[in-house]
């Protein structure tokens, strides 16, 4: 059942036509090999089965997918079609065979074409014999066939007279330019002679065959090497033994050859070694070698009669006897700052020497270092690093250093430690660098000639490791030179030349250098803190170190105004800020800065800003005015203030007003509605008699001022010794017990009492001397103005308190009293009453004691009338 399944999937399969091939066709020869350059002919035939629908006709040839020329066609029959194609030239190349039927293009069958050439004449025959196991020979097959050849090697015995004998020994047969026989089909013989033959679909042919002893092509496997050894107490020597290999052809002499070179070198040297074939081993002295130098070695051997050496054995090493180093080392030191308490710290560091020949592996370094004024106080330090701290104090030391290896110590490097109050002089005066293409060279002037030699110490600006200096030592010299490549580019070095005179070093010169500069990596950052109206001040940083890849050379400050041009200004490397001056005010502006090297330059980040519309001096011009006028205005407020009583007094002085004075007697219904009194008994306040001031005169005539003088004290005294005990007592009334009384008391002398209604204040009365009235109309005029101011200081000043001075102080005299005088004369006219009558209603006292045509009567002031409250 399952093989019917298989029959009737390979007939289903065999049923399904390929659109682009065509099964039941064929193209002969098939896969041609042609010479090139010569015609090539194909045919296509069809098969029976599709002969109906297409013939020979229908076909139609390609070469590569090229359509080949229809000239080239030959039709021999229905079902064949060949093609003719003269001078083929490809060296491979498709051809292809389809049917063209109703437009569409199938393919029949298709073949592979071929062309090349018919082998050349071998020719260089040689071959290698390695005894008892392989002879192999090579040859030249001469030009490319580009075609599948076989090359066969005969072996075949030769007479004595050279002459071929027809049955050959043994062949090979090989695709390539060799063949081998291998063991045992490797007979020894001298009388073999070697032949090849090369074949293709093309042609044949034969080299002749070439006679080659065996004993000349014979090859053997290289030599083991069994021991390098040097000899102790010998110097300079290296013994070297080996073994000869097993498979040699007997009875023939052989000759070693010994090849030594340094390790370090590619310099070789050789040495031959005669042996004969019964000798396996091998052994040589080698001589004249370095000190403590180590040698790769290696050996390789012939047959006297052959042309090929083996190959070289494996590689042995092996160093020569140790001697003591001859060299001392290179020293250098780095002194840091004194620390507390009076130490510092010593940076020794050294470098072997390259001596040639070098005396040997060293083991380790001994330091020793003592004061220099103290040799016995001498410590010892060993180390296998090739560097060390030591903590000095503050005086001079002298150091040194010995390398040291299994044969001995080297010479001592000696280095003289300054003390820290030790000045060191200045010899050299200038130092300069510059760069070549291939070196970096330091030239120095020095002042003084005793200095023969120099210590030229360089490292990386931003290096903080004194152990990572590197330093070299020059003498008999003013410059120096070294291999650019020990510089890295874009990097600060320090550069310093230090004179050396005796054992002392000198004050080093330094500069810095550059060895290839490229532009900043990046650029300064612009600060422009607070504009002003016309101007700003730019600051910036330095940029870091190792970012600048070069010397600053100079700072560009580039800005521009807001929709326009764009301005420049250029400062030295040593300035960091800038005032942008003649700048429009209230603008916004745009600034970065560009640092610049020797190799170009690189910009900041951009910063705006904008100018301010006024500067200090227009707000100062503008405030100064304002806040002077507040401040005078202030100092007048305050002053009006603190002054206001001074003020009044001088430009709204109060005047007595003779109504109000209580020296006369007043009608009952006059005296009640007086304002003083009224204010006295209301307010329930007393008089203060001491502050009552007397008129000196009380009549006009002087001669009479002594008597009546004394009349107006009594009645005064009287009235006061009436109204004291009241004040004492605390009574809420006026102490005048009847104001009949009180005119009583004063009527003999016609006076009044003024009183002063400021409050707090003590106004002292004045006695002003009486004046003639020489016109009734200016008493009248007096009275009247005396009359109101009496009555609005009375209604405003309610609260005061009147005090009355001592009778018996000594009055002054104040001009501002208008109808104060020394002596007054009243002289009462119609005129003046009716002004009394007009004025009833706002006075509170009337003078109804004045009498007509009565002159010269006496009045009395009372300045300061105090009111105090009774509690």
């Amino acid at each position: 059942m399952f093989s019917c399944l298989i029959w009737m999937f390979v007939l289903l399969c065999s049923l399904v036509a390929d659109e682009n091939s065509i099964r039941d066709a064929d193209i002969f020869p098939s896969s041609p090999e042609i010479e090139r350059g010569s015609t090539l002919k194909l045919f296509c035939v069809l098969g029976k089965r599709y002969t109906p629908h297409r013939n020979a006709s229908h076909i139609i040839w390609k070469l590569n997918h090229e359509l080949i020329a229809q000239e080239n066609y030959n039709i021999v029959n229905e079902t064949v079609s060949s093609i003719t194609i003269h001078n083929f030239t490809y060296s491979k190349a498709h051809v292809k065979c389809f049917t063209k039927y109703l437009g569409k293009e199938q393919l029949l069958v298709h073949t592979e074409v071929k062309s090349g050439f018919p082998p050349d004449t071998p020719r260089n025959i040689s071959c290698i014999y390695y005894f008892d196991a392989e002879l192999n020979c090579t040859w030249t097959s001469g030009r490319e066939t580009n075609l599948r050849t076989n090359y066969t090697l005969y072996r075949k015995m030769m007479t004595e007279g050279r002459v071929t004998l027809p049955h050959t020994v043994g062949s090979c047969r090989s695709k390539t330019e060799s063949c081998s026989f291998y063991y045992p089909d490797t007979p020894y013989s001298s009388s073999f002679c070697f032949q090849v033959k090369a074949q293709n679909v093309l042609g044949e042919a034969s080299s002749e065959c070439v006679h080659i002893p065996m004993e000349e092509i014979e090859k053997f496997e290289p030599p083991e090497i069994l021991s390098v050894k040097k000899i102790t107490g010998i110097k300079q020597l290296l013994t070297v033994t080996w073994k000869m290999p097993e498979k040699i052809i007997p009875s023939q002499d052989l000759i070693c050859q010994i090849q030594y070179r340094k390790s370090y070198s590619n310099s070789s040297e050789f040495v031959t070694v005669p042996l004969n074939s019964a000798e396996k081993t091998g052994s040589c002295n080698l001589t004249g070698l370095w000190d403590s130098t180590e040698y790769s070695i290696a050996i390789r051997c012939i047959s006297v009669l052959s042309i090929f050496w083996s190959e070289w054995s494996r590689e042995e090493r092996a160093s020569t006897e140790e001697k003591a180093p001859s060299e001392k080392v290179d020293l250098w030191r780095v002194i840091e700052s004194s620390h507390s308490a009076g130490s510092r710290s010593v940076h020794l560091m050294w470098k072997p020497l390259n001596s040639f020949p070098p005396s040997g592996r060293i083991l380790g370094y001994k330091i020793q270092y003592f004061p220099e004024n103290n040799a016995a106080l001498k410590m010892t330090n060993n180390s296998t690093d090739k560097k060390i701290i030591l903590l000095l104090n503050e005086e001079a030391y002298i150091i040194s250093i010995t390398a040291y290896n299994s044969a001995g110590n080297s010479p001592e490097a000696i280095l003289r430690i300054p003390s820290t109050n030790e000045k060191a002089p200045q010899i050299i005066e200038t130092v300069r660098t510059f760069t070549t293409n291939e070196e970096v060279v330091v030239e120095w002037i020095a002042s003084e000639p005793e200095a023969d030699e120099y210590v030229v110490e360089w490292y990386e600006e931003l290096e903080t490791d004194p152990f990572n200096r590197s330093w070299q030592y020059v003498s008999n010299s003013t410059n120096w030179k070294t291999n650019k490549r020990d510089f890295k580019p874009f990097i600060c070095y320090n550069i310093s030349v230090y004179p050396l005179y005796g054992n002392k070093v000198a004050a080093p010169y330094s500069i810095q250098t550059y060895v290839q500069e490229k532009k900043p990596s990046e650029g300064p950052v612009a600060d422009t803190g607070i504009p002003g109206k016309n101007e700003v001040t730019i600051k910036w940083k330095e940029i870091s170190k190792d970012k600048r890849n070069g010397f600053i050379t100079n700072y560009t400050i580039f800005y521009k105004p807001e929709d326009g041009k764009e301005l420049n200004e250029t400062v030295n490397s040593d300035v960091l800020q800038y005032r942008l001056k003649s700048l429009q005010a209230n603008m916004q502006y745009t600034v970065y800065i560009m640092a610049s090297n020797g190799a170009g330059g690189t910009s900041g980040e951009p910063k705006t800003f904008k100018t301010l519309k006024f500067d200090k001096e227009d707000v100062i011009f503008i405030a100064l005015p304002v806040g002077l006028s507040m401040l005078f205005l202030l100092g007048l407020w305050i002053t009006c203030i603190l002054k206001k009583h001074t003020f009044k007094k001088v430009c709204w002085p109060d005047i007595p007003n003779p109504a109000e004075s209580m020296a006369v007697e007043w009608p009952l219904d006059a005296s009640m509605n007086n304002s003083f009194l009224k204010g006295v008994t209301s307010e329930a306040k007393t008089v203060d008699f001491e502050d009552l001031s007397v008129l000196e005169h009380c009549f006009p005539e002087e001669s009479q001022e002594g008597s009546l003088l004394m009349n107006c004290e009594n009645h005064v005294s009287e009235c006061t010794g009436v109204n004291t005990k009241g004040m004492i007592n605390g009574d809420t009334e006026m102490l005048y017990n009847e104001e009949t009384e009180v005119s009583k008391c004063f009527s003999p002398c016609m006076s009044y009492i003024i009183t002063d209604q400021d409050i707090g204040s003590q106004m002292h009365s004045a006695l002003i001397p009486a004046k003639e009235i020489q016109s009734i109309e200016a008493l009248e005029e007096d009275l009247c103005e005396s009359q109101q101011t009496s009555i609005k200081n009375e209604e405003n000043d309610k609260e005061e308190v009147l005090k009355l001075e001592d009778f018996n102080e000594k009055a002054l005299f104040n001009p501002y009293l208008k109808n104060s005088v020394k002596t007054r004369e009243f002289l009462i006219s119609e005129n003046l009453l009716e002004c009394n009558k007009n004025e009833s209603k706002s006075q509170s006292n009337v003078l109804l004691p004045f009498q007509q045509n009565a002159t010269g009567q006496s009045y009395i002031t009372l300045d300061m009338f105090g009111l105090s409250t009774a509690h």
